[in-house]
């Protein structure tokens, strides 16, 4: 009921099953976590407005992962359980998605060239072809150890950038808009007014081709 009403809630339901002298516990969500994560990214004390067709990632650099391999090799992810992994679901090639790192500020903008794969099937372009992400990233750990877990493993969406920044250079300052989600469809007018000055501060928004710091391969 309250779902149906952008209220952003689930619930969250657990079976207890015996396996001999052993108990197994399992879970299930009520509704799509992407669904309930979509109202939450909606939610605002501002009154809501029609998404502007932009959307909005939060990209965790630190041991997890590297915002300058995410650039060199052009990809965005997330991973670590169902919540973190499942609204990179909401992008379709073509779409175009800005990224912001927490603590640091937006960092760039790019166009999403396909759908989001698990970190087991997943290939970056290197100079002796393509080859598995997970044998070539090195600056992060990317939950390697639930790589044959589908549910908490790392999910990785494929990125031409059209424009990036190291993160000294990341833009921030109060109003701008931020969401703890991996992917959002904001609603909210402080995300209209963020990406009019996102795009004043990456000209190349909406060009072809990648550029940014370091140039993508």
């Amino acid at each position: 009921y309250l779902s149906e009403r952008d209220v952003p809630i689930n619930v969250l339901c657990f079976q207890v099953f015996a396996y001999g002298d052993e108990q197994l516990l399992s879970r299930a969500w009520l509704l799509d976590p992407v669904r309930s994560q979509v109202s939450a990214a909606g939610t605002s004390d501002d009154q809501n407005e029609p998404w502007n067709g932009e959307f909005y990632c939060s990209y965790g650099h630190g041991e997890s992962r590297s915002w300058d391999e995410a650039v060199k090799f052009g990809f965005i992810s997330g991973g670590g359980g169902a919540w973190y992994s499942r609204t990179l679901q909401l992008l379709s090639p073509s779409d175009r998605v800005w990224v912001k790192v927490p603590g640091s500020g937006f960092v760039g903008v790019g166009r999403v060239l396909g759908r989001a794969v698990p970190a087991s099937t997943f290939r970056v372009r290197t100079p002796e072809g393509e080859t598995p992400a997970l044998d070539v990233l090195k600056q992060g750990n990317y939950h390697r150890e639930y790589s044959n877990d589908l549910e908490r493993c790392e999910y990785f969406v494929p990125v031409e950038w059209l424009q990036t920044k190291p993160l000294k250079d990341a833009v921030h300052g109060i109003g701008l808009f931020g969401n703890q989600n991996t992917v959002c469809k904001p609603t909210t007018p402080k995300w209209r007014s963020t990406v009019e000055r996102l795009k004043v501060e990456f000209p190349n928004f909406d060009q072809d081709g990648s550029s940014g710091y370091p140039a993508n391969t």
